[in-house]
């Protein structure tokens, strides 16, 4: 029987209507035919035809066939592949030490444990109070001494009690200005015998928010920093460099304690760098997620010296963007002392950071040794480095770093990064160019066709992002936000299968009508040259940018690359086996492994984030996007396997079906967002204020003056959680806005553009038994044509200050911050005020300048006073609704004043 070539069958085949013949190959072709005009086919040359008959013709001339995937085999591969890999970066994250593969260590986490316990036994410790400054201060002094009286006669021990008073401003949270008055900084100088000229500076806080034990914020920092002084002073190394350790008291208060110190301590002139301690979460790793700036070699000296490396410069650049609304001591010793240092925090279970639940016993005892043993190493490392002495000379850009699973750690300088990426962007560009240029890919008709898939890749891609928000916003017009937040497996099942759903289907469709009889194993190659195309243009625009991170981009680029060089013959010659799936997989290991090891960050930090971010930003959509934009970039080179797969029914039905069966069950309140689990406490956070609110005329009269609890829920559901618990706290009493600074309310932060849904429940006055006294000391008419107003304050150790210029008058002075207020600012200028044990009352002048005309006013002043600690932060009122709220909540209370003035 004669035989008929498949390709002579599929000559004579009408061309489809739906895309234009010259674009693709028709199912069956080979690719030794071409399409050129509208004129007819156009074969290729003889010897190409030949060597394409023998490379895909058996021995007696009959087509060797190119194998598809199966649907029942692709998919549980790739699955297979993605959940041993999250298992490896699973264990690689709870393995916080490796057993046997270390000598044992100078540092001692169960004398640290003690030092924590200690300190966290004594419990809340804001500013000012008794807490903080006697009792934690004490106890620290007795650690030293104790250290001291045992410490190595090579070493010098110096022990300095600082009370700074100062104030700065910050562009944080739109605009702050903080001033301290006597707060408390408890630095510890360790040199050699005859001194030393250049120092390292080790920083951790004592101080912790109102309400909570801070054993994470950042009592075990000082407890791993004091048994690092007592490991360092016991060795007979001798040092070249000293070490400063120092235990600031007002962190907490927007970085004021390590302002005090790095502005006026003589101590300060010493330092050539340092290692800011921090923590974002409870135990587990600590991660280096700030370094610099731009002093490579201080990587470099975490690289050597770390047992434990953690180290992300993907986090940096996530944290220095600002869409974390946080900051920490770090950016105090790198603005104000232009020092460069490593910051480092913990980062894990988040959603007890600074609440009562933050204690001692939930850090591991792991967590504390190999903090320790990296503190230890690199303190030494630097304190014995000839380059601390002039760390300037090595200032030269900054760097990229990131560890393997905590094994070890790449970090290289940014310009070899630029040129390793361009490289790889290179090597991709001249991969895709000849193949462009082969003539058996159609040229031209190659690049169009790229083209088409750049553009369907990038439609599916908006058009996965708009389905997904859609849900979420859907989710959170239901009121069901947050249903992931003790579930995290909720979002995956709802928002991921929802992005795998809508990726494949747009895929599928392109695959049905747009290319219609195309080779699979066309389709296949094609659009893992489109996903090519498409990282190769991230890795050149995030290089152009300067971002470090950009290796994120390479490592997707050239591993995949590489991957299919090695697997181009298995493909060519069998299509999509079961061996080239494998090999396809083994390729994709590293940049995979790394990405899901990323990934795992991100949604550790930023989901306990959605559960403090304010009123105003659905979190819904906020884990929708990032688990969309996790999707999409995991996904990429695995879209080719959706042209190589003969169906995809079956999975389409199921993640669907999963998806809504999961939007279903949120939407019928199965998923409770909140828990009370004594193991794994998530609870919801309530800032409850017993306010008294007196509102004076420019007469000085008071024209209006109230009482009430005001209420702000820091999570986007706001109360409605709490109305069925509390049924007088509904929306009926929502707080209005006044027409005054800052609405009328005692804000302890400026954060009212985050919160701007709260409520206020009237009740008796609250009493403190020191009330705050304000009054306008003088006026005076200045030389320069403005007007001086001075004022002193006499109040708690926390107070915020609010002042608003009238229209027609200009704030052109004070005698804070930096003396200037920012000029162009619009809004109410904020002031934090805090205070030790004992400080004089705050005296502070306002300046300002009048047009020409007659104004009646010219500025509003208002002062917030905080009660955090002793016997006027609570009030009968308050102590009768706390315990109402549910276990799974955390109401944090005290008592505040508001005080407004018009001069």
């Amino acid at each position: 029987m004669s035989h008929t070539p498949p390709r002579d069958r599929e000559l004579t085949r009408p061309l489809p209507l739906s895309l234009s013949p010259h674009l693709l190959w028709g199912e069956g072709m080979e690719s030794g035919t071409r399409f050129r005009g509208v004129g007819g086919w156009e074969r290729s040359e003889r010897r190409e035809e030949e060597e394409e008959k023998r490379r895909r013709h058996g021995a007696g001339g009959t087509p060797a066939p190119r194998a598809l995937l199966r649907e029942a085999l692709a998919v549980p591969l790739m699955l297979l592949f993605v959940l041993g890999l999250r298992a490896l970066v699973q264990l690689s994250l709870r393995q916080l030490l490796l057993p046997g593969a270390l000598p044992a260590s100078a540092f001692s986490a169960a004398a640290a444990r003690e030092y924590l316990e200690h300190v966290t036994s004594i419990g809340s410790r804001p500013v000012g109070s008794p807490a903080n400054e006697v009792l934690t201060v004490n106890y620290l002094l007795e650690q030293i001494k104790r250290i001291e009286a045992a410490s190595s006669k090579v070493h010098r021990l110096s022990v300095d009690v600082q009370r700074p008073t100062g104030t700065f401003s910050l562009d944080f949270l739109g605009g702050f200005t903080s001033y301290y008055d006597n707060i408390t900084n408890i630095a510890v100088k360790l040199e050699p015998r005859g001194g030393a000229q250049h120092a390292v500076l080790s920083n951790c806080h004592f101080d912790s928010v109102v309400n909570t034990p801070g054993a994470s914020d950042d009592a075990v920092s000082c407890a791993v920093m004091l048994e690092v002084l007592n490991a360092l002073s016991r060795s007979s190394e001798t040092l070249q460099h000293a070490i400063i350790f120092l235990f600031n008291g007002a962190e907490e208060n927007i970085l004021q304690a390590s302002h005090g110190f790095i502005t006026q301590h003589p101590w300060a002139k010493l330092v050539r760098a340092f290692i800011n301690l921090e923590a974002a979460g409870v135990g587990g790793k600590e991660l280096v997620f700030q370094t610099g700036p731009e002093n490579p070699w201080l990587v470099q000296a975490y690289v050597s010296a770390a047992v434990h490396p953690f180290a992300s410069v993907v986090a940096q650049e996530v944290f220095q963007s600002g869409v974390i609304p946080s900051d920490t001591d770090f950016r105090i010793y790198r603005d104000f002392g232009n020092i460069p240092g490593i910051d480092l925090a913990f980062i894990e279970n988040g959603y007890i950071y600074h609440t009562k639940y933050d204690t001692s016993d939930r850090i591991l005892t792991d967590s504390i040794q190999r903090a320790g043993d990296n503190i230890l190493g690199i303190l030494k490392y630097l304190a014995t480095s000839d380059k601390l002495a002039n760390p300037s000379e090595y200032r030269h850009g900054n760097m990229v770093f990131f560890d393997i699973c905590g094994l070890f750690v790449f970090a290289y300088p940014i310009h070899v990064g630029t040129v390793m990426n361009y490289i790889v962007a290179a090597g991709a560009i001249l991969y895709l160019g000849r193949k462009v240029a082969q003539s058996k890919y159609g040229g031209i008709s190659y690049m169009k066709n790229l083209l088409y898939g750049v553009g369907i890749t990038l439609l599916s891609w908006f058009a996965t992002l708009f389905m997904v928000l859609v849900v979420a916003v859907f989710v959170s017009l239901t009121g069901y936000s947050l249903s992931w937040y003790t579930h995290f497996y909720v979002a995956i099942c709802l928002y991921g299968s929802a992005a795998l759903t809508k990726l494949i289907f747009v895929h599928r469709l392109a695959k049905r009508w747009v290319f219609v009889n195309a080779n699979a194993h066309y389709l296949g190659e094609l659009f893992f040259d489109v996903a090519l195309i498409v990282w190769c243009f991230g890795v050149v625009v995030l290089t152009h940018k300067g971002l470090c991170s950009a290796y994120v981009m390479t490592m997707w680029v050239a591993f995949p690359l590489l991957t299919k060089l090695a697997t181009h013959r298995e493909f060519t010659l069998k299509g999509a086996t079961l061996r080239f799936v494998l090999m396809y997989l083994l390729g994709m290991f590293v940049p995979f492994l790394h990405t899901l090891y990323l990934v795992w960050a991100v949604f550790e930090m930023f989901t306990p984030i959605m559960g403090r971010s304010g009123t105003e930003i659905p979190p819904d959509a906020v884990l929708a996007s990032l688990i969309v934009g996790c999707t999409i970039f995991l996904s990429t080179f695995f879209i080719s396997f959706i042209y190589l797969t003969k169906s995809m029914r079956k999975s389409l039905l199921l993640l669907a079906s999963l998806s809504a069966v999961t939007l279903i069950l949120v939407c019928s309140g199965t998923f409770f967002p909140y828990s009370s689990d004594s193991a794994s406490p998530k609870p919801k956070r309530i800032f409850l204020q017993h306010i008294t609110r007196t509102f004076h005329g420019l007469d000085g009269n008071i024209f209006k003056r109230d009482s009430g609890i005001w209420i702000n829920a820091f999570d986007y559901t706001g109360i409605s959680h709490i109305t069925p618990h509390i049924p007088e706290i509904n929306d009926s009493v929502q707080a209005p806005c006044e027409d005054v600074p800052f609405c009328g309310f005692p804000w302890f932060l400026p954060v009212q553009f985050l919160i701007r849904k709260n409520w206020y429940l009237p009740t008796p006055e609250a009493s403190p038994s020191k009330p705050t006294h304000f009054r306008l000391l003088s006026k005076e008419q200045m030389p320069w044509h403005s007007t001086r107003l001075t004022f002193e304050i006499a109040g708690p150790s926390h107070m915020s200050l609010y002042v608003r210029a009238h229209e027609g008058a200009l704030l052109s002075g004070w005698s804070l911050g930096d003396g200037a207020p920012v000029a162009d600012f619009k809004g109410d200028h904020f002031v934090f005020y805090s205070h030790g044990l004992q400080a004089p009352p705050w005296k502070f002048w306002l300046e300002l300048k009048i047009d020409e005309g007659d104004f009646a006013t010219m500025v509003t002043v208002a002062v917030a006073s905080h009660y955090f600690f002793g016997e006027d932060q609570n009030s009968p009122q308050l102590e009768a609704l706390k315990p109402r709220f549910p276990d799974w909540s955390f109401p944090s209370s005290w008592v505040s004043t508001y005080d407004l003035f018009v001069f």
